[in-house]
């Protein structure tokens, strides 16, 4: 599913401008219909006045003072966002338990369509649906779509301080 992404800045006399307007495509994840839509992120804080330009991001999840948002799609069978995790998102997946991951940000994560299963420690599941918003602080978790048909979520994340590291279980 293609979003338009419209993006404004100001120009040089400090008024706002539009940009750019654009779709923004989603990489397919697997073949059973997941896929990830990065939307826009920045690894630093913003600062305004500025030219609306794409800021550089050096991971996949931003650092402290960063944010970055997008669109997640769950398909409605097999564990295609798993794999993802656990290749594409391997510093902060749990190698032993695919599709589990942490990550050092602040995530609101909201349903868009479908049924949104999110599991946290010791397998312990909420169910969500349109409307509902997690609000993630820096947990272990894994998403699961839990209905029969295609499931989406939007996520912002916002760089934050984790001292809890990497994507395994606390060892007690």
């Amino acid at each position: 599913m293609a979003v338009r992404r419209i993006v404004t800045g100001h120009d040089a006399n400090g008024r706002a401008i539009v940009v750019s307007d654009e779709g923004v495509e989603g990489h397919a994840i697997g073949a059973l219909g997941a896929s990830a839509t990065f939307l826009w992120g920045r690894d630093d804080p913003g600062r305004f006045p500025d030219d609306g330009s794409p800021q550089p991001m050096a991971a996949a999840f931003p650092p402290p003072g960063g944010c970055a948002i997008a669109m997640i799609t769950l398909a409605p069978t097999g564990d295609d966002f798993h794999e993802f995790v656990e290749h594409v998102l391997a510093p902060w997946a749990d190698p032993d338990q695919p599709g589990m991951h942490r990550t050092a940000t602040l995530d609101y994560d909201f349903v868009l369509d479908g049924t949104v299963g999110l599991e946290l420690d010791d397998g312990v599941e909420v169910v969500l649906g349109p409307g509902d918003l997690v609000v993630q602080n820096g947990t272990r978790h894994r998403w699961h779509n839990r209905g029969t048909t295609v499931a989406r979520y939007l996520s912002i994340t916002v760089g934050a301080q984790n001292a809890v590291a990497g994507g395994a279980a606390p060892t007690t």
